[in-house]
Order: C-alpha cells, then structure tokens, then sequence
C-alpha cells in the first residue's frame, strides 16, 4: 500500500461521487444512488480508473463506525415507546415476513440456509438514511406517520446491530451445541460491554464532555466525540471481541443521553456524511455487472421482497391497528428500500464466508433500484390514500389517537417563540414572552445556561443555530416567531436556514454594526436591530432632551436619524 495508491483512492472515490452524486440529485434521485455508481466506475469490474479496493474498505470502516454512532446517537427510548404499539411488532413482522421470503428464494437457488437466512435479513432492513431524506423532503418527517416510520427504523437497526453480533458465531458453530456456545459466549460478552459503557460511560463521557465544552472550543469539541466514537469501537472489539459497529452504537447511546446530544449530532458528525460517502462508493465497487447478468432472478426475487412483500406488510399492521389511510402509505413506502445495514450485514456474511459472492451482488444492485424508485413511488400517495380510504369505507377519516394528520404540536404558532443566544438580551426577551403567555424555546451553546433553564422549567436546547437540525428540535416549524439576540449566532445563515423550514416565521434579529443591517434583511429577517444604531437613536433622543426639544421635534429627528442609518 503506497501513499500514491491512498490519495487516488481518495480522490478517485470522492471525485466520482460528487460528480455521479450531482447527476443524480439534479435527475431527482437519491446522491446515494450516484455513489453506488460512483463504486461501480471505478471499481475493478468496469474499465478506466480503477481504485485500491482494499484500501477503499478501510476507509468504508470508518464510515461504518461512524454510521453506528449517528444512528446510537438518534436512539431516543422515549420517542420509540411513543410509537411502540405499532413500531414494536410491525418491525417484527415485516422482518421476519421478509427474512422467510429471502431465505425461501436463496434456498430456491441452492444457497445453504445459513446464506439464505442471512440474505432474507439483508431484504428485511430499510435504510434510514434514505428514510429520513426522502421524508424530510415529502415534508413527511414531523408527522404522525413520519415518527411511526423512524421508530420503526429504529428497531430494525437495534435488531440488526445484534444480528451483526451473533453473525461471526455462525462461522464457528459446526453442531448445534457448539453454535449455542457461541451464541451465548457472544451475548455475554455484549452484556459485559453494556455493563461497562452503561455504568462507567454514562459517568465519565457526560464529565469529559463538560470540560471539553467549557472550553469554548469548537474543533475540540468535535475532536473529542470522534475520538469516543472510533475509541470505544476500537477498544469494543479488541476487549470484548464483538463488532466495532457495536461500540460504536453503544457510544452513540451514551452521548446521545447526556446534553451533548444535538450538538454532537450537528457539530462532530459532518465527519460521518464523507466517509459515509465512501463507505457507499466502496459497496458500489464490489458490484460485478456480469454476474448479475448470470444470475438475474435472484435480483428479481429480491426486489420483488423489498418493493412488494415489505410494504404490504407493513401497511396490513397499521391496517390492523386502525391508522389512517395517508400514515399506512407514508409508513409502507417509506419502507420500501433497503440501504447501509444491508449492505454491513451482507459483506460480513461474504467476509465469513456465509454467503456466495452473488448474495452481495444481488443486494447492491436490489438496493441501487429500490432507492432509485422510492421517492418516485411517493408520489402515488394521493392516489393510494384515496384506494385505502374508499376501501374502509372512510371509516379511519380520523386518526383513533385523536391525532390530525401531519399534526405534530398540540401549542398554536403563535404561541411559540425561539430564542437563539442566552445572553443580557435573550434573557430578557425571554421574560417578555413568558410573563405574556408565549412559550419560548432558548437555543445556546452555553451548557450551564442551557441546564439552568432547563431547572427553572424553561425549554432551552444545547446545540448551534446554524444547523436546520437544531433549529427544528427547537420546534421552529412550529413557531410563530425567531429572535436571533447572541451577536455571533446573528448571521444570515441561520435566517436561511430559518426560512427554508418555516416561510412564515417572523425573525427579528440583533446585530453588532451598522454594515450587518442589509445582508441580514437580505437573508429574510424582517427587522434588524443594531447596537449601533439603537445607540444612536438613544444619544439623538437624549441630547435633544438637553437641548429642550418638543416630544414632536424628537420624533421627527429619530425618524430622520433611522432613515440616514437604514434602520
């Protein structure tokens, strides 16, 4: 392995995606889609630039670790006991329906029943990177169905991370006796590693984190979160002997239920989407074309599992549970795909020499068309909702739990405010809108300030204004109003960003200097107050006082005073 070969990989595999990626979001397709493509140009089995394809796994290893650790960080008990009526079994269900389908079709081919399990489960877990993408832009994210889907998801992912953990016992298990000693030796050694993460890191990560923040230094901050992530996922599998995906998903876990949570989501996790990237161009390069025109059917069979046998299960246990015709469809096509733990859980197999090396071929090539035809499928919601509802005779018209569709607060807008930055005058601001029966929301850096509201019963959110992630935990697509009161978190990246999630908001912003007036009204923000300019307006109106000027003679001079400053 030379350094040359470690830079063309590189750059050959970040190159391709950005461009393949690019072609395919303008054609309105998933980026994912043009990364596994990506994969395919330069890979071995394509002519042109050809990639180490050893050294693009090790960077794809990474990604996987950092995979898990967004997805630990994600893993919010209470949001999944919210929906766990029908999150629960309907994962259980759909999984096992499709996991019995694939089995049953490798097996029609010959494949072994250890590789047909392992496949039936490759086709029984959705991407929840693409999930989350393709509801985000359905607007479907923050609705009744969009949190069903998400808690679905979430068990799939915690099913499949033990899949991952007994997987390497299969390798091992020559008699069922000897299988059961490794299944249990392997579960006792996760036990052990919850034990010690749960119990020692739910201590010692949260105290680091504190003197990590206090700091004030965002490039530590992110250092110290990849640090845990790829730390704990090392030391996971050289101790304990499990998956480094594992460690990584259990560190997730632990930030994710300290007060660093959002903001390690939105500042340390930037990492995660590249070597993501990576992760999907080095699957991409594993496709062999001409084997999939040798072996075609099993493709087939596998999307007919994914597009079909998955979907129509999960919309017959919402059926069941009563759910309204547009959640059964926003819930059934969500899960119309299949993606990154697929793709985790397919190359162990073939690692451990579980499953042909078809088994892959044929799951990379089901999930490039499936995430290629799942946001086109969406747009038959409409009609679907409309065969559904006609079907049971409108009898769900409404949500049983009392729940408007695509309903996500029970406050009105008006009612609600986000504060951004803690300081003299988002305190103040703060009070105004509590002592006038508005609920605001304070959004700041400051985990002590963040804390303190918190005990005073207040809502507040640690996290960075500049990322959309934090402005919607804060509940703005919900909000009514925006006030940007910290001087540095006044910029017009946030108003932005605050504008593509709720049009409507109305933003007031405080800003530094006279020259910060246009570019953030040219962002969206509907009024600037400068410190500049108010301290002018205040020194015109005092001196005129001094001067014995008329209530009359001092309005006019302010008005005058506010034109030449653009206030």
């Amino acid at each position: 392995m030379t350094d040359a070969a470690i830079v063309l990989t590189l750059a050959g595999s970040l190159g391709a995606a950005l461009i393949f990626g690019y072609i395919t979001q303008r054609l309105g397709l998933s980026p994912i889609v043009g990364y596994l493509i990506a994969g395919l140009a330069i890979g071995p089995n394509t002519p042109g630039l050809v990639a180490d394809t050893h050294i693009a796994e090790q960077f794809a290893e990474i990604g996987v670790i950092l995979l898990m650790f967004g997805v630990g960080l994600q893993f919010h008990l209470e949001e999944l006991l919210a929906v766990r009526r029908i999150a629960i079994p309907g994962a259980l269900a759909q999984g096992a329906v499709a996991t019995v389908l694939g089995a049953l079709t490798a097996r029609g081919y010959g494949w072994s029943w250890t590789a047909a399990v392992v496949f039936g489960l490759a086709l029984s877990i959705a991407s929840t990177v693409v999930l989350v993408r393709v509801l985000s832009d359905r607007r479907q994210l923050h609705t009744v169905a969009g949190h069903i889907a998400i808690g679905w998801l979430v068990v799939q992912d915690v099913l499949a991370v033990l899949v991952l953990v007994v997987l390497p016992a299969l390798k091992t298990g020559s008699t069922p006796a000897a299988l059961a000693v490794s299944v249990i030796g392997a579960l006792l050694k996760v036990a052990a590693l919850v034990a010690v993460v749960a119990i020692g890191g739910r201590r010692l990560i949260p105290a680091m984190l504190d003197r990590i923040a206090a700091t004030r230094s965002r490039e530590l901050f992110t250092l110290s979160v990849l640090a845990l992530a790829i730390g704990l996922a090392v030391g996971s599998a050289a101790l304990f002997g499990v998956s480094m995906a594992l460690g990584a998903f259990l560190a997730g876990m632990v930030v994710g239920s300290s007060d660093y949570s959002l903001r390690a989501a939105t500042d340390a996790l930037p990492m995660r989407d590249a070597f993501a990237v990576l992760f999907f161009v080095s699957v991409g390069m594993l496709l062999n074309p001409a084997a999939l025109l040798d072996h075609p059917w099993p493709i087939v069979a596998a999307l007919a599992v994914v597009m079909i046998a998955n979907p129509l299960t999960a919309a017959a246990v919402a059926w069941a549970m009563g759910y309204p015709a547009r959640t059964i469809a926003v819930v059934a096509l969500s899960l119309g795909q299949i993606g990154e733990f697929s793709f985790i859980l397919v190359t162990l197999g073939r690692d451990l020499a579980l499953v042909p090396a078809v088994a892959l071929d044929a799951v990379v090539a089901t999930a490039i068309l499936s995430i290629t035809i799942n946001p086109l499928a969406f747009k038959a919601i409409e009609p679907l909702e409309r065969w559904l509802a006609q079907k049971r005779l409108n009898s769900i018209a409404a949500d049983p739990q009392g729940l408007e569709v695509g309903a996500s607060s029970s406050l009105d807008p008006e009612g609600r405010a986000i504060v951004i930055g803690y300081g003299p005058t988002g305190r103040t601001v703060t009070r105004l809108l509590t002592e006038n029966g508005i609920s605001p929301t304070v959004v700041d850096l400051n985990i002590d300030a963040v804390r303190g509201l918190r005990d005073q019963g207040l809502s507040a959110v640690h996290g960075d204004a500049r990322h959309p992630e934090t402005l919607v935990s804060a509940g703005l697509p919900h909000a009514a109003t925006l006030i940007v009161s910290g001087v540095e978190a006044g910029s017009p990246e946030i108003i932005r960003g605050a504008r593509a999630i709720n049009p409507r908001i109305h933003i007031f912003v405080r800003g530094s200097y006279l020259r910060d007036v246009p570019p953030l009204r040219q962002a969206g923000a509907e009024q600037v107050f400068s410190g500049e300019g108010e301290v002018a307006l205040a020194m015109t109106e005092a001196v005129l006082r001094r001067l014995g000027a008329t209530p009359d003679q001092i309005d006019r001079e302010r008005d005058r005073v506010r034109q030449q400053l653009n206030l």
